[in-house]
């Protein structure tokens, strides 16, 4: 007698390569671009997510080493009506520097200070100096910071006495200190490149920070991360940032004592991610 061995009809397959229709995580994928729901080859992963996963930790690795081309971005902010960026330099020398001697990325060589303190003598101190610098994404500087710089001014309307953009190779959060120190500058905000991540190589982040000096801690700035189209648009950044220097210059502080209550929202819904079903 021979045993029938095809499954039941209501027996799920599991053939090796196929996803199932009824996956019930599937549908979470239009809200984040996080690897989840990524289905399986037998006892591996789909061919076409291990690929994904070599794009994206290429992009990353290149987004950390790609060279800011502060030429073009200079251009398309005077294009964009602001005044001739400020251009400054840290400590480190190049990006094998600037990697492996993070503290060089804090601080300006000795060109940039005799720069800044040469520009000082001539203009007042501004109430909000604007620092942009490559940080750990040169990509997402050069993509993101014309769209951000153009919202932030509106953002901000007249109400600030502020620096020209202030652009800094190889720059480092806390170098952002010394330029506003150097300025006079009441508040400095610094645009710089985050880490990228494995869905994110072109991510912004702001940070915001009062009385600025060299020496200020982490806990002294406000920071707002993940700008992006992707993440947080540079709208609604622009916004949180206006709303943090207003409170922030009320209050005289930043950081740990400055409590985000702008009630705007963190990231772009799905639609604006493109990630909608």
């Amino acid at each position: 007698m021979t045993k029938d061995l095809s499954p039941l009809p209501d027996e799920p397959r599991h053939d090796i390569g196929i996803e199932s229709s009824a996956d019930p995580w599937a549908h979470l994928r239009r809200f984040t671009p996080a690897r989840i729901a990524l289905g399986r080859a037998g006892a591996s992963l789909p061919t076409r997510e291990v690929l994904g996963f070599t794009l994206a930790h290429a992009q990353a690795r290149d987004a950390i080493h790609l060279p800011l081309d502060a030429d073009l971005l200079a251009g398309q902010l005077q294009a964009d009506g602001w005044p001739a960026p400020l251009r400054l330099h840290s400590r480190a020398h190049d990006r094998h520097e600037y990697l492996l001697r993070p503290d060089l990325g804090r601080r300006l060589d000795e060109a940039s200070v005799s720069g800044l303190q040469s520009w000082r003598a001539d203009n007042p101190a501004p109430d909000l100096a604007l620092v942009v610098g490559d940080g750990l994404s040169a990509l997402g500087i050069q993509r993101h910071t014309v769209a951000l710089f153009g919202a932030i001014r509106e953002a901000l309307g007249g109400a600030f006495v502020q620096s020209p953009p202030v652009l800094v190779r190889q720059a480092r959060v806390a170098v952002a200190d010394e330029v506003g120190e150097l300025l006079g500058a009441r508040m400095v905000a610094m645009v710089v490149g985050e880490r990228p991540g494995l869905s994110s190589p072109d991510s912004v982040g702001i940070y915001l920070t009062h009385a600025p000096r060299v020496g200020r801690h982490d806990a002294e700035r406000n920071c707002i991360s993940n700008v992006r189209p992707a993440g947080q648009d540079p709208v609604t950044a622009a916004r949180r940032l206006a709303w943090l220097v207003h409170e922030g210059l009320r209050l005289g502080v930043t950081g740990v004592g400055l409590k985000d209550h702008s009630g705007l929202p963190m990231v772009a819904g799905p639609s604006a991610q493109g990630l909608s079903g």
